[in-house]
C-alpha cells in the first residue's frame, strides 16, 4: 500500500548504538519511526507485521565476540524468522548500515560476507562511492560521500556471484576516487574490499546492506570540507545547505511509500 506516511522500526540492543540517529534521519525526511530491543520484539513478534521498513543500524552487537553481526544475526533467526520471512514478502523496505549490513549478511538477507579489513586496523574515515545498483532506496543517486566506522567492512564475494550481482543491478555501491579523497589525500577503497564493494542489494532491491553511514552524513557541516564548501558556496551567494549526502536514502525510503 502506498501514498502513507511509513513506519519504521530501528532494531536495537547488545551493543547496537546508532538507533538514535538512523531514527533522526527517517523522520526528518518525513517517515515515523520507534527504536525496538530486539528482546521485546520476541516477546511481541507480531509487532514486525506493523512496520513498513524494517533498519538494523550500526555498532558492536554482543562486542563483535563471535565475529560482527553473527550473534544478533543468530538471535533474529531464533526467535523471529518467521516473522521477517512474512515482512520481506510484503512489500517493505530493509537496511542494514555497517554493523547492519553485517548482521543481514548473516541472515541470509543479501549476498556475501563482511570480512576484515585487509589493513587489520579500525578505519575511521570519510569515503566516496559510485551507485551502479536498481533499487527504491538509490533513486537519483549517482555518486555520494559518507563516512565509515568498521574493523570489519572487507566485502567479499565470488567473481562469478558478482558478475551475476552486476548484471542483476545488485551491487549498490562502489568505492571511487572523488571529491572527499582528493580534498583529504585517500585512497578509494579503505578497507580492501573485493571489487571496490562498500554496498549490495537482494535480487528484489528493497534489502541494502552498505558499510558507510548515510545517518552519520545527514548533516551538511558533518561533511569533512564542510567549512570549504561553505566559503565556496558563500562566494557564489549561495546559502549553506543544512541537509548533507546521506540524507537522500532516507528521503528514497519514506518517498517509495508516499507517491
Amino acid at each position: 500500500m502506498k501514498n502513507k506516511i511509513p513506519k519504521i522500526i530501528v532494531m536495537s540492543g547488545y551493543g547496537l548504538n546508532c538507533e538514535e540517529e538512523t531514527k533522526y534521519a527517517f523522520e526528518w525526511a518525513g517517515g515515523k519511526a520507534d527504536i525496538v530491543h530486539i528482546n521485546d520484539l520476541i516477546a511481541n513478534p507480531k509487532l514486525l507485521s506493523q512496520y513498513d521498513i524494517l533498519a538494523f543500524p550500526g555498532g558492536f552487537s554482543y562486542g563483535d565476540d563471535t565475529g560482527s553481526g553473527k550473534a544478533y544475526a543468530n538471535k533474529f533467526r531464533n526467535h523471529l524468522q518467521k516473522e521477517l520471512d512474512e515482512f520481506i514478502i510484503r512489500e517493505t523496505l530493509v537496511i542494514g548500515i555497517c554493523n547492519g549490513f553485517q548482521i543481514i549478511t548473516n541472515l541470509g538477507l543479501v549476498p556475501g560476507a563482511l570480512a576484515h579489513n585487509a589493513s587489520g586496523m579500525y578505519i575511521d574515515r570519510w569515503v566516496d562511492m559510485k551507485c551502479v545498483g536498481n533499487s527504491p532506496w538509490l533513486k537519483g543517486i549517482k555518486s555520494i560521500s559518507l563516512p565509515i566506522a568498521h574493523g570489519e567492512g572487507r566485502y567479499v564475494i565470488g567473481d562469478d556471484e558478482y558478475k551475476k550481482m552486476m548484471k542483476n543491478g545488485q551491487i549498490a555501491f562502489q568505492y571511487t576516487k572523488g571529491e572527499i579523497c582528493d580534498f583529504q589525500n585517500l585512497s578509494a577503497n579503505p578497507n580492501g574490499a573485493m571489487h571496490d564493494v562498500a554496498g549490495v542489494l537482494s535480487a528484489n532491491g528493497r534489502i541494502l546492506g552498505m558499510m558507510p553511514h548515510p545517518e552519520r552524513g545527514m548533516f551538511f557541516q558533518q561533511r569533512p570540507d564542510a567549512q570549504l564548501q561553505k566559503e565556496i558556496l558563500k562566494r557564489k551567494n549561495k546559502k549553506t545547505p543544512k541537509e548533507g549526502p546521506g540524507l537522500i536514502l532516507f528521503k528514497n525510503a519514506v518517498n517509495y511509500f508516499r507517491k
